[in-house]
């Protein structure tokens, strides 16, 4: 399998507080993997160094044999690396559709919203709300729609920006338990069907074993475990840090 990210060695501090410390791991091309820990473990810190919000201060990062350690969230951006928030980073003045025209990769940002969607991007926009449930409400303001589905309109908003890897800080965070079982769905066919790798954070156990094909746990802001769903659910170290054993 080809090697879309490899982490490596990576430690990030914020003052005297060291919140990842050498940590590594890889993503290949097609998976779908996931990264659990408890609260406080350096999940979103790790998420927030590989798109190059935070820099990390000693390792590297690697996107498909290039070296992005360095670089910002833009230039990352470009190479097909994307990530979502745990609160959603969405546009609620403007329409759903809207908000999908700013996150064309075009290079025109903001011009989009101002008659420069082109006839292609509106109909890569729809079908994508269409994907992820959204179809009916493109012509409402984001801020309208309810929680969970500002989390499908920011999923579809990146899957418009045509990603190669996506990374998923807590997609099922504040959805409503009757919806999960569609996101999960759209996740695993966002990556059947179009060919997008994932990488996510989450806390639902249930979510998370029944997503990914392998795993990574982090503690204290170092790489606890990793392996195969069912390897992870039995893994006694992962148990007694969930647990506050130790």
């Amino acid at each position: 399998m080809t090697t879309l990210l490899q982490v490596s060695n990576c430690t990030k501090r914020f003052g005297g507080v060291v919140a990842n410390e050498g940590i590594s791991l890889t993503v290949n091309e097609g998976e779908i993997v996931g990264l659990i820990g408890p609260n406080g473990s350096g999940k979103t810190t790790l998420f927030s160094s590989i798109v190059g919000a935070h820099p990390v201060d000693e390792g590297s990062v690697q996107f498909d044999g290039a070296e992005i350690t360095r670089m910002n969230v833009p230039s990352v951006a470009r190479l097909g690396l994307l990530r979502t928030f745990q609160q959603t980073r969405i546009y609620g003045k403007m329409t759903c559709m809207q908000n999908m025209a700013i996150s064309a990769p075009t290079g025109r940002g903001l011009k989009s919203m101002f008659g420069g969607f082109t006839a292609d991007e509106v109909t890569r926009a729809e079908e994508l709300l269409d994907f992820v449930g959204l179809s009916s409400k493109r012509f409402l303001r984001g801020g309208e729609l309810s929680f969970g589905q500002q989390k499908l309109l920011e999923f579809a908003m990146a899957l418009m920006a045509r990603p190669r890897l996506l990374l998923l800080d807590e997609p099922t965070a504040g959805i409503n338990p009757t919806l999960i079982n569609g996101l999960i769905d759209r996740l695993k066919r966002a990556n059947a069907q179009l060919g997008i790798t994932l990488l996510v954070i989450e806390h639902n156990m249930r979510v998370i074993m029944n997503l990914a094909s392998r795993i990574y746990c982090l503690a204290h802001g170092r790489l606890l475990a990793e392996g195969a769903p069912e390897d992870i659910q039995s893994d006694q170290r992962v148990i007694d840090a969930y647990l506050g054993a130790g």
